[in-house]
């Protein structure tokens, strides 16, 4: 049974990672304005593989995921920001990668949490940017 529930889950990571290539090829053909919700996908993707691989103790492949969770936030931001288009479900789909970072940290080592706490920080500041360009008046 272990071995077969091991060979799911690879199996399934693999699937996972087919379907990340796929994404990422076709981001590369779309315009600015179609950008955002496909790289709000491939780090959705990416988070859901590297909280699978910290589950699995693997913290040095966990963390690379990670960091594509924020390049492809950052990079779904600037596309939103540069068109006006798709802020909102932006802002609101960081947030929610945000929060689950924040589950995942609680979860970790002491040791192993530093990546995780850039990561938050810098899905953060993608959100400040959003709101920023959705409320340009701010607070006083």
């Amino acid at each position: 049974m272990a071995a077969l529930a091991i060979l799911v889950s690879v199996f399934a990571v693999a699937r996972n990672s087919d379907s990340l290539e796929t994404l990422k090829k076709h981001l590369a053909t779309k315009r600015d304005q179609d950008r955002p919700p496909i790289c709000l996908e491939i780090a959705e993707k990416q988070m859901e593989i590297a909280d699978k691989l910290y589950v699995e103790g693997k913290t040095e492949p966990a963390t690379a995921a990670l960091e594509d969770v924020a390049i492809y936030s950052e990079q779904a931001r600037d596309a939103a920001v540069l068109t006006g288009k798709h802020l909102k479900d932006t802002e609101i789909t960081t947030r929610r990668l945000q929060m689950r970072l924040v589950d995942i940290k609680r979860t970790l080592s002491f040791e192993d949490q530093p990546p995780v706490e850039k990561a938050i920080s810098r899905l953060e500041q993608v959100r400040i940017s959003l709101l920023k360009k959705m409320f340009p008046g701010g607070t006083r």
